[in-house]
């Protein structure tokens, strides 16, 4: 492990500060909404846009890996990340916000397909140890920017620029990497789609891409303040990093699929918690839920769905579909049954899709490989 180590330490300087800004940016949307809905006179489906926008980002960040990924770097994507933080930073006008979290997507796409697969294939067998690992160092700057957000006093702009700058850090291990790294794998191998899985997979990332960007608000809701909903949001991910790093360290221990549909039930009846019992504890705990769904998901749809390159924007892509969709979405279903609800509403979109793909196990994984 050490060796491997050793002869990567340009791809974990890069893939750990990448995270790191990734797990920043997309933290701050949540508690930023209701400044950025007062501040050019937006309403909550309207400003649930803006997590769309960076969503619809990824998805041409992915896209571009499925069809040219043999041309882009990871500098290519901190270029992108840094000149989208700063364009939401500088706060000249909606369209411009939007386009900014656009343009920080798109950097954020191209860094979850660089980084996953290559810490997926350049460790050998703690390969999917690692994944874990680089996604749970996401929890890092998702911990520390609502609390950034909170000492600046609210302020996107400056906390954005904080982002902006945080950027430059990967393109120190980024330069070094090419885009045609060994790690890259091989056209060679098998591609095969499993519907079920790139399912359960949306289903996943909707939950939490709308836990993360409308979480804030629906605790506002439920009678916390703009201040303790942002720390929450930080407690969550520190339990998100929690859960991950321990997850790094028992990789090989359980199922990637059972620890998928686990993540799933567990945080559905966390959301009930927190909605009918105590909205700290319930919050945190959906968290350490949330934490599992993302290195399951792909770890478990790589076993299924084989190595070739092409496979992880697929793989990817599945998530966004849910990404996308969801915020606004829900945005619309919260304006009409009100924002007390949106805890009820998640819970039952995780337990059902764990439900469904309990039932159709056989279909969806029917080897169990002990992988995370």
């Amino acid at each position: 492990m050490l060796a491997h180590m050793r002869s990567n330490l340009a791809l974990l300087f890069a893939g750990l500060a990448s995270y790191i800004v990734m797990g920043a940016g997309q933290s701050l949307y949540g508690p930023a909404l209701p400044s950025f809905a007062r501040t050019f006179s937006v309403d909550l489906a309207a400003a649930g846009l803006l997590i769309s926008a960076h969503w619809v980002g990824c998805a041409f960040g992915v896209a571009a890996m499925f069809l040219a990924g043999h041309r882009i770097a990871p500098w290519h994507a901190s270029i992108l990340m840094m000149a989208g933080a700063a364009m939401v930073g500088w706060n000249a006008g909606w369209t411009m916000t939007l386009t900014g979290a656009f343009a920080f997507g798109i950097g954020y796409g191209l860094c979850t397909v660089i980084f996953n697969r290559r810490f997926l294939l350049s460790f050998g067998a703690r390969g999917p140890a690692m994944v874990s690992f680089v996604n749970a160092i996401f929890g890092v700057g998702a911990i520390g920017a609502p609390l950034l957000f909170v000492a600046l006093d609210s302020q996107t702009e400056l906390t954005f620029m904080v982002v902006a700058g945080l950027s430059l850090l990967t393109l120190l291990g980024s330069a070094w990497l090419s885009p045609t790294a060994r790690e890259t794998g091989t056209t060679a191998a098998p591609v095969r789609i499993n519907l079920g899985i790139l399912l359960l997979g949306m289903a996943a990332i909707a939950a939490e891409a709308c836990l993360i960007g409308l979480g804030p608000i629906a605790l506002i809701a439920l009678g916390e303040t703009e201040v303790h909903a942002a720390e929450l949001l930080s407690a969550f991910f520190v339990a998100f990093l929690v859960a991950r790093l321990i997850l790094a360290f028992f990789a090989n221990a359980v199922p990637s699929f059972i620890l998928l549909i686990g993540a799933l039930v567990c945080a559905g009846l966390s959301c009930i918690v927190t909605v009918a019992l105590n909205p700290s504890l319930g919050f945190i705990a959906i968290g350490a839920c949330a934490g599992l769904f993302f290195p399951p998901y792909f770890v478990c749809a790589t076993q299924l769905m084989g190595n070739n390159p092409r496979i992880t924007p697929i793989i990817v892509a599945g998530g966004l579909v849910g990404g996308i969709s969801a915020p606004p979405l829900m945005g619309i279903i919260l304006g009409m049954a009100g924002e007390q609800s949106f805890f009820w509403l998640m819970a039952g979109l995780m337990l059902i899709a764990a439900t469904l793909g309990m039932l159709f196990r056989a279909r969806l994984h029917p080897a169990l490989s002990p992988a995370v």
